[in-house]
């Protein structure tokens, strides 16, 4: 039997982009519902988006008409009269955000256990967007929170494009449930005709003054390529930052302008008004007019804008199911689906460092496409403590119950929820971390409420989202602000970075002033450490050692491309990398692992400790004044003796929040945090021993 239509078990289902997976599920789950209608809420639907919501519910709503479901989207957009209609007869499907459903059973639990006890079906769309996140973590308690309140477990159906490995994916959709495997339902079918074309760009190494930032003069180029290969039809721009989505929209408009055409390039982001989201979404759906959308991920979702012409990448991006999820756009009415890449390399000089010299960003373009045409993507990374999270957590069930014992907790969100990873001890000294600062505070019978400040956030509307817009620290050297930037990853002190065309070590961190005060290093490259949060897989960087290996160029590179190609393979060759994992340049040794960032960043820490400066430079250890002689000793040594621990390891990291609750988590528990996410000690050392025959 149709496992959806036996409504016994989780299932998972995995097709490309606009391939029907919403029709797959709700045709099955409807016609159950039809068949025995359900005295109340019979599916919750939850989406990563608001936008994916209204589209869906356009979607459903004449299915569900026509076998008489009421269908109804839950989110802060969404009248008031809708709402209200609902709460007085619960029936039907509800369309929410993970927010919404948690302002639910915080400020409706009765209404909400009532209405969703006849509950059958939980879908979740777009489920890798969830997966390892902190966000994917509050809506795992989200559901166990709601399987304890109805006192049952109901199938959870998620929906996505790209997932990789679904027995992983499985686990994730329920991980407190070993060997509780959802039924996979998984559409083999890949583009019949795929074209790839990646358009290579030099960008010129010319004098500038001390106190100037240096211009890139290609994005004048880029924009004029864009310009005339796109106007004319429809297509979707990835630009990865909101800085440079309105840069290039803004560009591409004012060219239309200039030649009196009207314009058909448009941004779209998530700090746009919803209006203007909806108004471009609108006008690529229904087709009429050439339409061109510059965009951050806002887009890779599965909102439905129809068909486009063609996907564009400005930037290399970091990872196959990412460029999967985009492509997925293209090529809909049978068409082929387009990709075109525009990617940047920076002219070689004697500064150079090794990406720059090797032309990672075109190599990695070509690595990623050759695992998207052999169906690999990356997989989840589980395993790791989500402790702002698991904050907020806290909070949201005292708030929804009144209050709760510390035992209660622990069970209801670590074992019974995704939260496993916590150590009864590190959740005692979250626990009297809150009590501290005034969170959460204990009642004579042992029962924790919420203390002053706990209230004063949980009634905050802002309470509800678990993420966050990463906090800006402002950079200083010398008594002088150069600026601002996000911190989104671990930082380190002596760690070097990269701003203003300069480089710099940064000589200390002050999390209260939101200071990061830097002094000037010479030579080196910045390591990925600071804001760029994105880490390249270790298959990613396998597969670039192959096309090195290999030397073959790719038949969909343009002529400056192959240049770029060849002159890598060209350096990969000269310098023997293909039987050595490292060489000296100049005072510097760079170390080619070919693993990905997590790894390499931990292979940094370890050097670190022999008293070397170091950094991950794309996924090149580069240490700094370090001949190969000191480079061997060093490891040697290190091997000989104590090993450095995960603790050891997170106790090196400056532990500033980054996450929403960061702030409440003790610093240690933040350290160790981290440390998990971006940090493969493990993997560090086993690259480590592989390579015992160079140490001698």
């Amino acid at each position: 039997m149709n496992p959806l239509l036996a409504g016994d078990r989780d299932v998972v289902i995995s097709a490309a982009t606009a391939s029907g997976k919403t029709e797959a599920a709700f045709l099955p789950i409807c016609s159950r519902l039809a068949e025995e209608p359900a005295e109340g809420i019979g599916v919750l639907y939850i989406s990563p988006l608001k936008a994916l919501i209204t589209d869906q519910h356009r979607r459903l709503e004449s299915l569900c008409e026509h076998v008489g479901l009421q269908i109804t989207p839950w989110h802060g957009d969404v009248p008031k009269s809708l709402k209200t209609k609902l709460r007085r007869r619960p029936r039907g499907i509800l369309l929410i955000t993970p927010e919404s459903l948690e302002s639910l059973l915080i400020h409706q639990m009765g209404w909400l256990k009532t209405a969703f006890a006849p509950l059958r079906y939980i879908v979740i769309d777009e489920f890798h967007a969830f997966i390892g996140s902190e966000r994917g973590c509050q809506l795992l308690s989200l559901l166990t929170r709601l399987g304890f309140l109805l006192d049952k477990e109901v199938p959870r159906v998620a929906l996505s494009a790209t997932l990789g490995d679904l027995v992983m994916v499985g686990k994730c959709l329920r991980p407190a449930e070993a060997g509780c495997e959802p039924a996979v339902i998984e559409s083999a079918a890949l583009k019949s005709s795929l074209k790839i074309q990646l358009r290579g760009y030099l960008i010129p190494d010319r004098p500038h003054d001390e106190d100037d930032n240096p211009v890139d003069t290609v994005q004048n180029q880029i924009v004029a390529d864009l310009f005339s290969i796109l106007r004319g039809k429809s297509h979707l721009v990835f630009a990865n930052s909101r800085r440079w989505t309105e840069y290039f929209a803004a560009e591409l408009a004012d060219r239309c302008a200039v030649h009196a055409l009207p314009n058909e390039f448009f941004p779209h982001h998530g700090n746009l008004a919803k209006e203007l989201r909806e108004q471009l979404e609108a006008r690529l759906l229904e087709g009429r007019l050439p339409t061109t959308a510059v965009c951050t991920m806002t887009l890779e979702l599965g909102i439905d804008i129809g068909s486009v012409d063609s996907v564009a990448q400005v930037a290399a991006p970091h990872s196959v199911a990412s460029l999967r999820q985009r492509l997925g756009r293209s090529g809909r009415r049978g068409e082929a689906a387009v990709l075109r890449l525009f990617i940047k390399e920076q002219e070689v000089t004697a500064d150079s460092g090794a990406a720059d010299r090797l032309r990672f960003h075109t190599m990695r373009c070509a690595a990623l496409i050759s695992l998207l045409l052999k169906k690999w993507y990356e997989p989840p990374l589980t395993g790791l403590n989500h402790f702002s999270t698991l904050v907020h957590q806290v909070l949201a069930v005292i708030g929804q119950y009144g209050g709760a014992r510390a035992d209660q907790l622990h069970r209801l969100l670590c074992a019974r929820g995704p939260f496993q990873e916590t150590e009864p001890a590190a959740f005692a000294a979250l626990l009297r971390s809150m009590g501290e600062d005034e969170l959460i505070s204990q009642t004579h019978d042992g029962q924790l409420v919420l203390g002053v400040k706990g209230e004063n956030l949980v009634g905050h509307y802002s309470f509800f989202s678990v993420f966050k817009t990463p906090e800006e620290y402002r950079l200083e050297a010398g008594g002088k602000v150069l600026g601002t930037v996000p911190v989104d990853g671990p930082l380190l002190v002596d760690q070097i970075i990269i701003f203003a065309g300069k480089r710099w070590r940064i000589e200390s961190v002050d999390d209260e002033k939101k200071v990061i005060t830097l002094t000037k290093a010479k030579g080196g490259s910045p390591p990925l450490f600071l804001g760029d949060p994105l880490l390249v897989h270790d298959r990613v960087r396998q597969e670039m050692f192959a096309l090195f290996e290999s030397g073959e160029c790719p038949v969909y590179f343009d002529a400056v491309a192959r240049d770029h190609f060849e002159e890598a393979v060209s350096g990969f060759r000269e310098w023997e990398l293909a039987d050595r994992p490292w060489l000296v340049s100049g005072a510097n040794l760079w170390v080619f692992p070919w693993l990905g960032d997590r790894v390499v960043n931990a292979l940094a820490i370890l050097v670190t400790e022999q008293g070397f400066q170091a950094g991950n430079d794309d996924g090149i250890l580069e240490v700094r004044n370090c001949s190969e002689a000191a480079f061997k000793q060093a490891i040697k040594t290190h091997l000989a003796g104590p090993r450095l621990t995960k603790k050891d390891l997170a106790a090196r990291l400056e532990g500033s929040p980054i996450e929403k609750y960061d702030k409440w988590v003790p610093k240690s528990l933040r350290q160790q945090s981290q440390s998990g996410h971006f940090f493969d000690l493990e993997g560090a050392y086993q690259w480590l021993e592989r390579k015992t025959d160079f140490l001698r």
